[in-house]
């Protein structure tokens, strides 16, 4: 057994025409080629030999497994001996310490061969050794990188969920570690880039590129093909269109600046303007770019109507009360199960707290009339600093939002858009919506097929710029101009649910 220093130890072809095992050798070290276990199956074939790679702990790394003295390989690995020659029943082995990157504790190349070793075959060893050293340090530091990207986006959509349920302290303590001043700021844009799933991941670094990376930038949790900028500042705006306008198959939507507070109201603008960008032709839209109902509405009415709807979560604790809203607000816009990976719940947790709420409001989600209405009350809820005081008496109804002449007439435009196609999409939509978006109840009412109904409700996107079967805020604006024309009957919202135990007029 012989033991020596390999530090320093160097893969080196003489100058001229060097032995064709080298040049092999030099050419696992291209990037096309650097793969450690075609780097161990080539010694193999080099040396006539079986050759196995081993961890610190004797485990398999590349190769063949090949019998090794446990006493010898502790020697090895914690660096006691660098080498070692020795013959056991009727074999010869080499065993060569490689270094690596991470780690006190070495790995082992072990080369087993019935001949011994010429001087030829030991070069090839040891220079060997030398390149599997260089592609594990490589791959260690690779996967060093791997994990430090990984945990960073862990991070940035950790803080993305605390802004989601309106912890805008605990979001700003996160961030400060890393991100020193991302957000120290009371407003924000949210934006949603949408590509392809295979580009997503240069989408989202092209993102951090595009703001300087003072902006958080999130891969969405719920959907695979979408990028989550909070852009806190007014940089990035123009990068970020210009970054789409660039792209193939590449859309932008963003939100009308809001608190930090309100990101998830910020975010579900943002998913409605992406929606729209899809009909545009510089593929980008912002949420304040087209006329939304509640603009035309009174805004003492609207006031003091959501007070009303939303009086009912009044007695609750504060941290509960937003922990409610914020998820009713995302789990309207979405389906339970995206807004439970947006907000890093499960998707039971969504539908609880979506039921606390239906029940403290006496109503049902089922019906996509509340559902827009509710909508209507968590959004200017979430524009407002704080709600005014409700005089306790009888406040405005629904009704009253939707006389107003403005109002009536945009709902008349908007849907007189699809009055022009022979098809009736008007009819089918209007009863698509009274039977809660089901596809199946709407055609027995019609008396067609339901896909005929789906068809048409498709049909109707692009003629109102808006996604209709996806649900979300785009449905809930036609659900408002229907009821503005009177073309469905008003949700029942009764206010306060007084047999419930959260109720402010429980017993």
């Amino acid at each position: 057994m012989a033991g020596r220093d390999d530090e320093g130890r160097r893969v080196e072809v003489a100058d001229g025409a060097g032995p064709t095992w080298a040049q092999e050798l030099l050419e696992h070290l291209k990037p096309a080629g650097r793969d450690i276990g075609r780097v161990v199956a080539w010694l193999a074939s080099a040396a006539h030999a079986e050759v196995s790679l081993r961890d610190d702990a004797g485990g398999l790394l590349a190769g063949t497994l090949t019998p090794v003295d446990d006493d010898l390989l502790a020697d090895l690995v914690t660096g006691r001996i660098a080498s070692a020659a020795l013959q056991d029943h009727g074999r010869h082995l080499r065993l060569v310490r490689v270094r690596r990157a991470h780690s006190a504790a070495a790995a082992v190349l072990a080369v087993s061969r019935p001949a011994p070793f010429d001087r030829r075959t030991s070069d090839i060893v040891t220079h060997t050794a030398g390149v599997v050293e260089l592609l594990l340090r490589a791959q260690e530091t690779a996967e060093a990188g791997h994990r430090l990207r990984r945990a960073t986006s862990d991070l940035r959509l950790a803080i993305l969920q605390l802004l989601m349920v309106e912890d805008t302290v605990a979001a700003r303590r996160v961030a400060a570690g890393l991100w020193p001043g991302l957000l120290d700021t009371d407003t924000a844009c949210v934006y949603v880039a949408e590509s392809s799933p295979e580009e997503r991941d240069r989408l989202a670094e092209d993102c951090l590129r595009a703001t300087a990376e003072q902006a958080l930038v999130v891969r969405c949790p719920a959907v695979d093909a979408h990028v989550i900028v909070v852009a806190p500042g007014e940089a990035g705006a123009a990068e970020l269109r210009s970054l789409v306008s660039g792209r193939r198959d590449t859309f932008l939507g963003g939100s009308a600046r809001h608190s930090l507070a309100q990101t998830a109201t910020a975010y579900g603008q943002a998913v409605s303007a992406l929606a729209v960008a899809h009909f545009r032709s510089d593929k980008a839209a912002v949420y304040a770019e087209r006329t939304h109902p509640e603009r035309l509405m009174a805004p003492a009415l609207l006031h003091a109507w959501t007070v009303g709807v939303l009086r009912p979560l009044d007695a609750l604790p504060h941290h509960t009360r937003a922990e409610l809203l914020a998820t009713t607000r995302l789990g309207l816009e979405f389906t339970a199960v995206n807004t439970a990976k947006v907000l890093g719940v499960s998707r039971n947790t969504v539908r609880a707290r979506m039921e606390r709420v239906e029940a403290l409001l006496g109503t049902d989600f089922s019906d996509l009339t509340v559902r827009a209405a509710v909508h209507l009350a968590l959004n200017t809820q979430a524009g407002l600093a704080a709600l005014p005081a409700g005089s306790g008496g009888p406040g405005p109804v629904l009704a009253d939002l939707l006389a107003g002449d403005a109002l009536r007439t945009w709902a008349g435009e908007l849907l007189g858009r699809l009055d022009a196609d022979a098809r009736d999409l008007r009819r089918t939509l209007r009863t698509w919506i009274a039977a809660g978006g089901n596809a199946e109840r709407a055609a027995q009412l019609l008396g067609v097929h339901a896909q005929t109904v789906r068809e048409h409700v498709r049909s109707a996107e692009p003629v109102l710029q808006r996604q209709l079967l996806a649900g979300g805020t785009d449905l809930y604006e036609v659900v408002l101009a229907h009821l503005a024309l009177g073309d469905l009957a008003p949700p029942d919202l009764r206010g306060a649910n007084p047999g419930h135990p959260d109720s402010p007029v429980h017993g």
